[in-house]
């Protein structure tokens, strides 16, 4: 054999090698062409051989060692929700991928787009109850849009791209794909990555009936007490512009969900407030006084609804969803407009008449002059010496001016923040609406950040859901997430406490909680923090922390028995709200 045919022979077998990848480097390769730039994850057994592969992937992909898998996956949801991509979580088998169970529900109900991978035991020990062997995919099926396990390399770059478009179209959700060890070890030869863009017998958004639009238009334009309320559809969709230039249009008050908190800016004119259980006043009176109610990208969670047979049956009802599911699930619309409404809302706004229903908006100032009044004025403003959550929340908003990401766990301090935190702009209300899990907050605010490093993240927490995942404390300490972490103490859990107190006549039943010293914990992982108990204190403290380079723990102390009102009860007609 001559020298060059020598030369052509090893030219040519390591064009072979090249060609040919492990499983564990098909999954890497699969998330830097999906755009992936930081993984939230815990390393373990079965997911050994991706994480050997990670090590040669640092300079594309950051990995973010949390410090339990739950914290893992409600960080890929912080991250997905400020960021608007989809968020990647990595764990083993085993209690590995049953701790991101929670966060799966959680981001099922909320429509988050999440990827969790995780590790199993080889193919040839499954269903022997193998060391860390369990079925997630039968335990997962309930919680995610789509899962899938792997027993086979070769499959494993279509099952990827698959996860990312299933997880990020349509209705967004969570995905979990679950990878056999055999098949993260084994070579194969590697075609290249072909993102997808069709899965038969998936339709991410169903086609527009512009009939509807059409009929939708009719009913609207002939309405004198028309009400828009609104839900994170606006943000998923990416249609918060054409949104505005709906209501804008028909001049139409408009009143949020939880979590459509930042689609609109909440000091715009015709924002109204906040539905639900502890929202607004006058948006949930004036759910059964209007004739026209328009819902968009909101699912009539029973939270916002009240008693469904006493809900707006005076109005004839408009529905925009992206979900089929989701018309005429909870309530029966007059005319159900499918579609994404990126697409949906600017057919309908230009079929709408331009309105002026500054009379019946000026209803609804009315009723928020009687809520500030009963309400809001001592909530904001107390006159005794115990600080309260939503003063808390006042100054925060005057030293933000509105600019900052909130997150928030599970709780009273939740509904406070919900009911009084400003927001101009979008993506920046990141909460636990559906599911409601308490610890959701640390870890989503980590999440959160690296989604907008640039902005200001602010985790809004109470004593009872803090220590529930407060290991992450040690992420922060390790990465750097320059995390606001600010604890309102009332050594309660404080809405339990509240029911208890409502209903069943202040039998305080295990909701007294007692909490650590919560700086010296944050400074155990070298955080700088304070605590403060007086008003005197609130302006300074705040502004330490939010002026301070790097993460933080801000420990203030509320008042221990003060109520979230308004409060439409369990049972109860949204028009039923109570002030006190």
């Amino acid at each position: 054999m001559s020298t060059l045919e020598k030369t052509e022979t090893k030219e040519n077998q390591k064009t072979t090698v090249a060609s040919q990848l492990t499983g564990s480097q098909a999954v890497l390769e699969a998330l830097t062409h999906e755009g992936v730039d930081t993984v939230f994850g815990y390393p373990g057994g079965a997911i050994m051989p991706i994480y050997d592969a990670l090590y040669d992937y640092n300079d594309r992909l950051k990995h973010i060692l949390v410090r339990h898998e739950q914290g893992g996956i409600h960080a890929a949801q912080g991250y997905a929700r400020t960021s608007g991509r989809v968020g990647v979580a990595f764990a083993t088998s085993g209690p590995g991928a049953t701790n991101l169970v929670t966060g799966l529900a959680d981001a099922m109900i909320d429509s988050n787009p999440i990827v969790c991978i995780t590790g199993q035991v080889f193919a040839s020990l499954l269903g022997t109850d193998a060391f860390q062997e369990t079925d997630v995919v039968n335990i997962t099926s309930p919680v995610t849009k789509w899962n899938y396990q792997v027993t086979d390399a070769t499959e494993i770059p279509s099952v990827l791209a698959k996860a990312f478009y299933i997880a990020s179209t349509g209705r967004p959700g969570p995905v979990l794909i679950d990878i056999t060890k055999n098949a993260q070890l084994q070579l194969f030869d590697y075609k290249g990555y072909k993102a997808c863009d069709h899965v038969r017998s998936y339709r991410p958004a169903p086609i527009v009936r512009k009939e509807y639009v059409e009929e939708a238009a009719k009913v609207i334009n002939a309405a004198k007490k028309p009400f828009v309320v609104f839900g994170q559809g606006i943000i998923l969709g990416k249609a918060e512009q054409e949104f505005k230039n709906f209501i804008e249009k028909g001049g139409f008050p408009a009143a949020t969900t939880v979590m459509g908190l930042s689609a609109l800016e909440t000091d715009h004119p015709l924002h109204v407030g906040m539905l639900g259980m502890h929202g607004n006043y006058a948006p949930n009176v004036m759910t059964n006084e209007c004739d026209v109610l328009i819902a968009i990208g909101m699912r009539f969670d029973d939270r916002v609804t009240g008693r469904l047979d006493k809900y707006a049956k005076q109005a004839k009802v408009i529905h925009l969803d992206i979900d089929p599911a989701e018309i005429d699930k909870n309530v029966k619309s007059t005319v159900p407009v499918w579609g994404d409404c990126k697409e949906t809302l600017p057919l309908l706004t230009e079929m709408i008449d331009k309105g002026n229903h500054s009379e019946w908006v000026q209803q609804f100032r009315e009723l928020e002059k009687e809520e500030i009044k009963e309400v809001i004025q001592d909530e904001l403003n107390p006159k005794g010496d115990v600080m309260t959550m939503g003063e808390v929340i006042k100054v925060l908003n005057d030293l933000t001016g509105g600019d900052a990401v909130i997150v928030t766990d599970v709780g009273q301090h939740q509904m406070v923040t919900c009911r009084y935190a400003k927001f101009n702009s979008s993506k920046s209300n990141v909460t636990s609406g559906g599911l409601g899990t308490m610890g959701f907050g640390l870890p989503a605010a980590i999440g959160a950040w690296y989604g907008a490093p640039h902005r200001d993240v602010v985790a809004i927490i109470g004593d009872g859901g803090i220590q529930m995942t407060i290991q992450e404390l040690g992420t922060i300490m390790q990465f750097g997430a320059k995390v606001k972490i600010l604890i309102l103490n009332n050594e309660f859990l404080g809405m339990v406490r509240q029911w208890q107190q409502l209903f069943h006549d202040k039998r305080y039943s295990f909701v007294n909680i007692t909490s650590p010293d919560f700086v010296a914990v944050a400074k155990g992982y070298y955080i700088d923090g304070n605590k403060i108990s007086e008003r005197k204190d609130l302006r300074g403290a705040l502004e330490t922390m939010l002026n301070h380079d790097g993460s933080y723990l801000l420990e203030v102390m509320v008042g221990k028995e003060n109520n979230v009102f308004p409060m439409v009860a369990q049972g109860t007609s949204v028009s039923e709200i109570r002030l006190k």
